[in-house]
């Protein structure tokens, strides 16, 4: 049995396939009247048929008869027919794989197959598909409405991404496609629906919308990174040079253009041996790891400078081949190393060790230097303790000598001799000087003073024992500066710089020059010679004898170095130069060639302040102790011995101890027995300070003298903070040592 809407298109169809025979020429029969018959004619009258025998008549009838079998046949055929496409139709109806569906303008659904009822009723106690509208969502149905209408007009419409209610399994969304089917007049319209699932390509393109998504953000992420990698490689302080692996460099950053003074076009696409040839080689062998520290190399810039570099690489590999950066293709197999990845890129990090390099010649000329002060500190140190013993020496000496002399005649044959002894015990007290003068690190007394009275008096000293070969020319400019000097320290370092020429001539004819001038130092021979630019007064002594060395001048300035035979020189004049040129802030600046004589010019600051005339020293007074008595304490039996004979000659009386824990007890013992207290200020155990400190607590107005061949600006301060009254140089003259007691009692006298 069909279903109403099979029968319809059944009977529409043969409707269609009889219309031929209805539109056929049908027979008519006509009479004719009898007043135009004869007799014979009205007795034929029915026999005649519109023109037709009775025989021709019944000829055709059989051929009509004939005709309307074959149309018999072809109905049943074509009824055969419609009935095989009516099932044929209805199995595909059926079994397609689309949602169908027959509905009328209202809506009811008349035939639905079974891919419909899956979608809509998927189970039995589902809602049953009678009426469409109420499967579609309230944000549709007005849509759906519209598209039906215009499918009733139009005869197609379609209407996509619909949200259907499917039932019990929630909603699908799907694409309408509507078209109208022929139906019988005065009856409602007729629509088949076809309704396409988009539920699976809506996953796949929300998937593919999500996966282009993630593919965007991560574009933009790379992009970036990309950006912020550039803009590192950019701003790096390093050059940075990425190569591929024909050793192509690819990446030049600014940083590389500074360095190798290249211009980016240049550089790319250059052979890395261009700029690094030492790294090119390294890299050539295939021994460096992913991530290498490969050290200090040689760099060459575009100009062809040779510079010193500290190279690093990393090393790049690629998984997918890329297209080559010049024109000329490659395939793949060239791309392709043996290891199975598609080439590599290596990026090499070069630092400049320019600064590193001045800065570490810079470190090790300090080096140097605090080296050679270390030396020449410890040097002065030594020499100060050399010089403390060897005072106490020299002053028993020339005492001794004093009194030898005092108690000689004037005629007497030993005379000549102790007069010697007193001139050579007075060159090792020079000597003596000299070693204290370069071990002292105090700053001078420095008083404003004109320098050409320094030179024209030391060149008064130098020509009493000039050779007569060797001649001395002395240049003052007019109108010189003065300085802030000590006149005795400018004095023994010029007096030893000319010593210094003198015997650099020898026996050959030569001259010695002392010119005093005036310069100004730029920055770039201040810094050579290790002073700040600025204006200085110049003190010059140059020779014409042999030269130096550069080895020699390396070595000018150390203590005890000489190139002199021995006993020509101590190796000390130009360390005691030195030591007193930078206690007067002062520079000295040396020139020599060997065979051409030397130049040494010494740099003292000038100064606005103006020069104070000198005031003659007082005469000498007579000695007369009058019977005062006199504590003298010195840990060196020599010089006690000799100090108690000359004060006693003076007429002083003196009781002198070699232990100052022994002359603590005698004036503790007897306090008021003793007008005065000369005490040494290197004692072992007890120095001469601690003893002034107790003497001063026994008796506070108790006059101290303090004497010591080795007087430091501490050592003044803490003796007059401990109430010392006067300080005692040694080695001194037998007189000025008395002069100093009597001035010291006197002094107190006079209190």
């Amino acid at each position: 049995m069909h279903a109403p809407w099979q029968s319809w298109l059944w009977v529409h169809e043969m409707s269609q396939r009889m219309s031929p025979l209805s539109r056929r020429k049908k027979f008519q029969l006509i009479s004719r009247p009898e007043h135009a018959l004869g007799n014979e004619e009205r007795t034929a009258q029915h026999l005649i048929v519109e023109g037709y025998a009775p025989a021709q008549m019944i000829e055709d009838l059989r051929k009509y008869q004939a005709e309307l079998e074959i149309q018999n046949k072809a109905l049943r055929y074509s009824q055969q027919e419609a009935e095989g496409a009516s099932e044929r139709f209805a199995t595909l109806f059926s079994n397609v794989p689309l949602a169908l569906m027959v509905v009328d303008e209202e809506g009811l659904v008349l035939a639905s197959n079974a891919m419909a009822l899956r979608h809509f009723q998927p189970l039995e106690s589902d809602p049953p598909l009678n009426f469409l509208l109420p499967f579609i969502s309230a944000d549709h149905t007005d849509d759906v409405a519209v598209s039906f209408l215009s499918a009733k007009s139009e005869g197609t419409s379609q209407i996509n991404e619909v949200v259907f209610l499917a039932g019990s399994k929630g909603v699908f969304t799907g694409d309408l496609h509507i078209a109208r089917i022929e139906s019988p007049q005065n009856e409602l319209a007729h629509f088949i629906c076809a309704i396409i699932d988009q539920g699976p390509l809506l996953a796949q393109r929300f998937a593919l919308q999500e996966s282009a998504s993630i593919l965007r953000q991560r574009n933009e992420d790379l992009l970036l990174s990309e950006n912020r990698m550039a803009a590192i490689i950019n701003s790096s302080l390093d050059a940075i040079l990425c190569i591929d692996e024909n050793q192509c460099i690819t990446v030049f950053n600014p940083a590389a253009t500074t360095l190798f003074q290249c211009p980016v076009d240049l550089a790319l696409g250059s052979k890395l041996g261009r700029f690094l040839p030492a790294v090119e080689t390294a890299l050539a062998s295939n021994r460096v790891p992913v991530q290498a520290m490969l050290g200090e190399f040689q760099a060459t810039t575009l100009l062809g400078v040779e510079i010193f570099v500290e190279i690093s690489v990393s090393f790049e590999r690629r998984l997918r081949p890329r297209p080559p950066l010049l024109n000329a293709p490659l395939t793949e197999k060239e791309w392709r190393v043996e290891n199975g990845q598609y080439g590599h890129v290596k990026t090499i990090f070069a630092r400049d060790l320019t600064a590193k390099k001045l800065a570490e010649a810079q470190r090790l000329a300090l080096e140097t230097q605090l080296r050679e002060s270390q030396k020449m500190q410890a040097m002065g140190t030594m020499a100060g303790g050399i010089a403390h013993d060897f005072n106490n020496i020299l002053s028993a000496i020339l005492g001794n000598v004093d009194l030898a002399k005092q108690d000689t005649a004037f005629d007497s044959p030993a005379l000549p001799s102790l007069q010697e002894i007193d001139k050579a015990g007075r060159r090792a007290r020079d000597l003596v000087r000299q070693i204290l003068t370069f071990s002292r690190n105090e700053r001078p007394k420095r008083t404003a003073l004109q320098l050409a009275e320094i030179v024209h008096e030391t060149a008064r000293l130098v020509k009493v024992t000039l050779p007569p070969s060797v001649s001395l020319q002395v240049v003052i400019a007019k109108d010189s500066e003065p300085v802030l000097a000590d006149a005795t320290q400018v004095e023994q370092a010029l007096l030893n710089l000319c010593t210094n020429a003198i015997l650099a001539i020898g026996a050959e004819r030569g001259s010695v020059t002392v010119e005093l001038g005036a310069a100004e130092l730029d920055h770039a021979n201040g810094n050579r010679i290790g002073l700040a630019p600025a204006r200085y007064v110049t003190l010059t002594v140059r020779d014409t004898g042999n030269g130096m060395s550069p080895t020699t001048l390396e070595r000018i300035f150390e203590p005890f170095f000489t190139t002199r035979q021995v006993g020509q020189g101590t190796g000390l004049g130009l360390s005691v130069v030195h030591g007193i040129m930078q206690t007067h802030q002062g520079g000295i600046d040396v020139k020599s060639t060997p065979g051409q004589g030397s130049e040494f010019t010494l740099y003292f600051p000038s100064t606005l302040e103006k020069v104070v005339a000198s005031t003659e020293p007082a005469p000498p007074t007579h000695v007369q102790g009058r019977g005062r008595h006199v504590m003298y304490v010195d840990d060196d039996q020599a010089l006690v011995f000799l100090v108690t004979r000359v004060l006693k000659r003076k007429g002083f009386v003196v009781t002198a101890y070699t232990d100052p824990r022994e002359a603590r007890a005698a004036l503790q013992a007897n306090p008021l027995a003793f007008d005065l207290l000369v005490t040494d200020y290197n004692m072992p155990g007890f120095s001469g300070l601690d003893l002034l400190r107790e003497a001063k607590e026994i008796r506070p107005d108790l006059p101290v003298a303090l004497a010591s061949g080795y007087v430091t600006p501490e050592i003044e301060h803490n003796a007059m903070q401990g109430g010392a009254s006067a300080l005692i140089y040694k080695p001194n003259d037998v007189n000025e040592l008395c002069e100093t007691v009597q001035r010291l009692i006197s002094d107190r006298d006079a209190r």
